[in-house]
């Protein structure tokens, strides 16, 4: 009982945290993605990028702007690191290898941040800052500016299939967005305690007198767009666990809040942006609901649950961090999954079993508790989409959402989304499983070791980035196919959520009627909650029996 006190201490503190900067920073946003007006600094870039910022695209333009975009990411990160060994500020490090290049690129310009490598060994610091860094902030505005584009498609009025502008979105979010609040959270971080500078690393005196060579650099700057941009890639090998990452407890929240903040908030403008806020309300309710379920649940299995063999003095604390404790870990561990982050402040490979289950479970929702940045919203509204369709079946009413009809076309589209991951993540795992070149990853044999190239599956076709840190990825066969998990796990279903917006520009905007499910109410709350839990669960309980399930029933 002693765990529980700290656990709902800092659940409380969070929660009012929230409360009060979800709104505000909500509101923010959609006067963002929906002013006409462009700062100086964005018409240089505009310029410099030869777009027009006030063409409004058709969602086939948007779907290869952000393809475009992406594809060129990809290509200078992949060149960044091949050549790291021939650029300034590489503290001597040589070039990734061609494998280990190739998923680095992939995983940061797609939001996953995937380390097989530890960065203080394998990461100068111009590659951190000029490549890492940079795509955390492009990946993350890329979310953005899709999820933006279905709120407009679902409220647009013109039946024209424009859906706004990526490039405007995309600049917008960065600079009016992700700039300023990465700058005042980097100095919160170093206010705590987290390190910052652009030297290498250097000796130190120890307390017995001995000389230790300490590693430092641009940690906090990383750190600040790490967690808001939901990315979680760390500038050292042991993550936010690092006690220059993360040094204290109160950094450990404040963190624990910035993976939250902005997923909350682009699903408050969300209802401002297709005008109705009570819309947005209802989709903050269903990630609330499935995030409080998830940070119960894993603290429980951290604290009280079976693995945790009280009769074995600090048990439970195996793999965490005395600072944080098993509450401060169970915590982070919930929303780091919840949330597409991937950041880790404890090793998940020591999770109980039903720890270690519910971490990935919350990765198998489509990390909707709240999720990423963006990719979460239009997840969950893409799952109020089904939800609204199978109540429609159920009084034979042709369903719609927000006024727009969901017809064949929509719902195709739609259960292609859904099935995609799966079919990643389970197509990823039996061909893991199933080759010599993936089994020799595995540190573990029986259901942990099945667990251990599960978890790595799902975190990479889910865009996660965390491991059970018990594999060995770093290999040519892990790194391709990861590196596939991720490029798949993250554009065919922005390609979908684009092609969505787009049908839904082109209906008509209906006013209610009598047949109307209302989305905004409690009910539906519940109902889409249900929804989610359920595909989840008819989809991924066979993989998960063998796996945690097994490992917590033995």
């Amino acid at each position: 009982m002693s765990a529980v006190g700290p656990a709902l201490g800092q659940v409380l503190v969070l929660l009012v945290a929230l409360v009060v900067a979800v709104p505000l920073l909500g509101r923010y946003l959609a006067h963002v993605l929906g002013s006409e007006r462009h700062l100086a600094v964005e018409r240089v870039s505009y310029r410099l990028l030869r777009v027009d910022p006030d063409a409004d695209q058709h969602w086939r333009s948007y779907t290869l702007s952000v393809l475009g975009f992406s594809l060129v990411g990809v290509l200078l990160l992949l060149g960044l690191g091949r050549l790291q060994g021939l650029l300034p500020l590489s503290l001597g490090l040589p070039g990734l290898p061609s494998d280990g290049a190739w998923n680095t690129a992939v995983s940061f310009v797609t939001n996953t941040n995937w380390q097989w490598y530890a960065g203080e060994a394998t990461a100068g610091h111009l590659f951190q800052m000029a490549g890492l860094a940079v795509q955390n902030f492009l990946s993350a505005a890329v979310g953005i500016a899709v999820a933006a584009a279905l709120a407009r498609g679902l409220g647009s009025d013109r039946r024209d299939g424009r859906v706004g502008n990526f490039w405007s979105d995309l600049t917008r979010t960065v600079v009016r967005v992700l700039l300023p609040l990465s700058v005042v959270s980097a100095l919160l971080l170093v206010a705590l305690g987290a390190v910052q500078g652009l030297t290498g690393p250097g000796p130190v005196t120890t307390l017995t007198g001995g000389s230790q060579t300490v590693p430092a650099g641009p940690v906090a700057s990383q750190e600040a767009i790490k967690q808001l941009g939901t990315n979680g890639g760390g500038f050292f090998n042991a993550n936010s666990a690092h006690p220059f990452e993360n040094p204290t407890p109160v950094s450990n929240l404040l963190e624990v809040f910035l993976m939250l903040v902005l997923p909350f908030a682009v699903a408050w403008a969300f209802g401002l942006l297709v005008r109705d806020r009570r819309q947005g309300g209802a989709v903050v309710a269903v990630m609330a609901l499935l995030l409080i379920a998830s940070v119960g649940l894993l603290t429980w299995a951290e604290t009280a649950g079976p693995g945790t063999a009280p009769r074995l003095a600090g048990a439970a604390m195996e793999g965490k961090e005395t600072r944080f404790g098993e509450a401060g870990s169970a915590l982070f561990a919930a929303v780091t999954t919840g949330t597409s982050t991937g950041a880790v402040n404890a090793a998940h490979d020591s999770l109980t079993a039903p720890g270690g289950g519910v971490a990935m479970f919350g990765m198998m929702l489509g990390e909707i508790a709240p999720g990423g940045v963006g990719s979460g919203l239009y997840g969950m509204v893409l799952l109020a989409v089904v939800t609204v369709f199978l109540a429609g079946l159920m009084v034979g009413r042709t369903p719609e959402y927000l006024g727009k009809k969901v017809g064949q076309r929509e719902v195709v589209v739609v259960a292609a989304y859904v099935l995609t991951t799966p079919v990643l993540v389970l197509g990823g795992i039996a061909l893991a499983v199933s080759l010599p070149a993936g089994l020799a990853g595995l540190q573990e044999s029986g259901p942990h070791g099945l667990s251990e190239a599960l978890y790595a599956v799902t975190s990479a076709a889910n865009n996660n980035g965390s491991d059970f840190a018990g594999l060995t990825s770093g290999t040519p066969f892990w790194n391709t196919l990861l590196g596939m998990l991720m490029l798949l796990g993250r554009f065919v279903p922005i390609v979908l959520v684009l092609a969505l917006a787009g049908r839904f520009a082109r209906r008509p905007r209906l006013p209610p009627g009598a047949g109307t499910l209302p989305t905004h109410r409690p009910l539906f709350v519940v109902l889409l909650a249900c929804v989610a839990l359920v595909l989840v669960g008819l989809t991924y309980v066979p993989v998960l029996v063998l796996g945690p399930i097994v490992e917590s029933l033995s």
